[in-house]
């Protein structure tokens, strides 16, 4: 794909929501014109927290869509608690056009889970099926279908 630039998070075995939120918001002040967002799992916790803390920002403006990919029940009781700052999730209406993706079978969320999040900010919702946490184990390959979403946010 053109154009893509991914946010490289430290961390990744304790991360940290306040240090994330400052890579991803520096990482957007650097782009310009229209970006989508592509998030997986404690990703989509990330850019709801973004939202929460950032979303009335000038350089907002810019975001016009995201896909979320198996977002990460922040709130389930075996959440690692390694994962600082993540948790409650937030539950607000996110304002750009998003998609959320879950998976049937998913042991870091439930699909009713998934849904309610994807309920809570005013996004689109598609069952995946049966594919585990979302990710290379899935033997998704390319994942055309994941294109698909993407492309119908831009």
């Amino acid at each position: 794909m053109d154009n893509v630039v991914r946010v490289q998070q430290q961390e990744w075995d304790a991360p940290q929501r306040r240090d994330w939120v400052a890579a991803l918001d520096k990482a957007l002040l650097a782009l310009d014109g229209p970006v989508l967002l592509v998030a997986h799992s404690l990703g989509c916790a990330l850019v709801a927290w973004w939202v929460a803390q950032h979303g009335h920002a000038p350089h907002a403006d810019r975001l016009v869509g995201a896909l979320l990919v198996a977002p990460a029940d922040v709130e389930q009781a075996d959440f690692p608690v390694e994962a600082i700052g993540f948790a409650p999730m937030p539950r607000l209406r996110l304002p750009f056009k998003t998609i959320v993706v879950a998976s049937a079978d998913d042991s870091w969320c439930s699909l009713p889970k998934a849904q309610s999040f994807a309920a809570d900010w005013d996004a689109q919702f598609y069952s995946a099926g049966a594919c585990g946490h979302i990710n290379a184990q899935s033997n998704l390959g390319d994942w055309p279908q994941g294109r698909a979403y993407l492309a119908s946010l831009a």
